[in-house]
């Protein structure tokens, strides 16, 4: 069985292609957790931190949608050798979702290599990220 590339990314770090929307990694799916996910950097204790940290990660995890989310992407068949997970900033839901879905995978017996492409940049701020509640 092939190796799974796992992506996290921030929407608002993306370059835009020429319609002007961001242009997302290539990847044979794209899970946008934007809208269906609420954004857990409200949660005051973990805004300095990432999607790395298990305390991110746990609240992420607790977030309603969560588990189904990667219970789903887990249970894909061979297909996908590129998943990518986004959400605003890259910082928290997206980072910690492809984190734990690696390790969902690999508990399964899978090999799951994991990029982050933004995890390590600034918290942003953005009004067009309300419905989730700002950020990352």
């Amino acid at each position: 069985m092939h190796p799974i590339r796992l992506i996290s990314f921030g929407y608002l770090h993306l370059p835009t292609g020429p319609d002007g929307s961001p242009v997302p990694p290539a990847a044979d799916r794209i899970e946008d957790v934007r809208d269906r996910l609420r954004d857990p950097a409200s949660a005051r204790d973990i805004l300095d931190l990432n999607g790395l940290n298990p305390l991110v990660q746990n609240v992420v995890l607790a977030t309603p949608g969560a588990r189904e989310l990667l219970a789903n992407l887990a249970d894909l068949p061979a297909g996908p050798r590129r998943i990518a997970i986004g959400c605003a900033g890259g910082k928290h839901r997206a980072s910690a979702l492809t984190e734990l879905l690696a390790r969902a995978l690999r508990d399964r017996g899978r090999q799951a290599d994991v990029e982050h492409l933004h995890v390590h940049l600034p918290h942003i701020l953005k009004a067009a990220d309300t419905s989730t509640g700002a950020s990352a």
